[in-house]
């Protein structure tokens, strides 16, 4: 599946940890869309769990979080994932229909 409206931008720590964060700005009328590629996200992200999800410094493996602002008429969404750099990396390949 690719997506249309989260566009992800990754950060590496270097010690093998990366983020992936994505912020969409719709109109009410495409909120549904967005979060259907919210949650398809989440769900591979769970599918392909490289351990259990938590806060990283908790003992998890990864982690998504997910926000949504309303303002002026805007719906502001931001989902932000970390985890293994590898297993972040082959998420986002999938997702980018490579």
């Amino acid at each position: 599946m690719a997506l249309t409206y989260l566009i992800f931008d990754a950060a590496d720590d270097g010690e093998g940890t990366g983020s992936w964060e994505a912020v969409a700005s719709v109109r009410r009328a495409d909120l549904a869309a967005v979060m259907a590629e919210v949650d398809a996200v989440l769900a591979r992200a769970q599918r392909e769990a490289p351990g259990p999800r938590g806060p990283l410094d908790e003992g998890g493996t990864w982690d998504a979080d997910t926000q949504v602002h309303e303002d002026c008429g805007w719906t502001e969404v931001r989902l932000t994932l970390t985890g293994p750099w590898d297993w972040g990396e082959a998420l986002m390949a999938d997702f980018s229909g490579l």
